[in-house]
């Protein structure tokens, strides 16, 4: 596999990653349901479709030993990016698992989290009676399927994080980046504001500052003498 590809697919698992996390966070709140559940289960499993295909796309590079210093180093930081995703789509796989537990959808032996929305009971059975959750009554055991699975997959994945270790090792401390961390995000929030209609923005320079600083020190002095003119003819009077 190529590095540009392996490069796309774990931009790819980012993304998923991130969405992931998003919904997990929903769980037990308001907008918890069963739609939910169904799409923190398709994140997931497209997440961990990605993590093997950049592992099988990692692996065989890292492990020529007839590669290039440099490229080989490319490899590395894709590899401990990669890496660094699986953990946290290990560790929201768990928080989903303890949420979805400590908040079931059927049968509830909790109270969900309450938000402070409130409604009638017509308007809350008619939000209730929709196409979509008549379709959801033949699957009344969805949630402790979805648990199951849920914790065969929490396995797997942390098989695949201990896997990666012992094929290919690389400590991620000797692992240098080639940016400053948030560039990617400088660069393309001043893209962005420069492209919005044409005109360019130019970063402020040193010269600016000082100026600012002399009329800064300025505007204090004249302060202070009125401070203290004023000081001077509160007592004469």
């Amino acid at each position: 596999m190529a590095k540009e590809e392996c490069k796309a697919l774990l931009d790819a698992l980012n993304k998923a990653t991130a969405c992931y996390h998003h919904l997990v966070l929903t769980i037990g709140g308001s907008a918890d349901s069963q739609n939910l559940r169904e799409e923190l289960q398709k994140t997931r499993q497209k997440a961990q479709e990605l993590a093997v295909a950049i592992r099988v796309g990692l692996t065989a590079p890292l492990r020529d030993r007839s590669l290039g210093a440099e490229e080989r180093a490319e490899f590395e930081r894709l590899w401990v990016a990669f890496s660094g995703c699986l953990d946290l789509l290990e560790a929201d796989m768990r928080r989903a698992l303890a949420l979805s537990t400590e908040f079931p959808l059927q049968a509830p032996r909790r109270p969900l989290v309450r938000t402070g929305v409130e409604g009638g009971a017509t308007g809350v059975a008619a939000r209730a009676l929709s196409a979509r959750s008549l379709r959801h009554e033949a699957h009344r055991d969805f949630d402790v399927e979805d648990l199951h699975q849920l914790e065969r997959e929490i396995l797997q994945v942390g098989e695949m994080i201990q896997d990666m270790e012992m094929k290919v090792n690389v400590p991620r401390w000797t692992v240098q980046a080639r940016q400053a961390a948030g560039a990617e995000l400088l660069s393309s929030a001043s893209a962005g504001v420069s492209s919005v209609g044409g005109v360019s923005v130019e970063q402020r320079t040193g010269p600016c500052d000082l100026s600012k600083a002399k009329v800064a020190t300025i505007f204090s002095a004249v302060l202070l003498a009125a401070v203290a003119l004023a000081v001077c003819v509160a007592k004469l009077s």
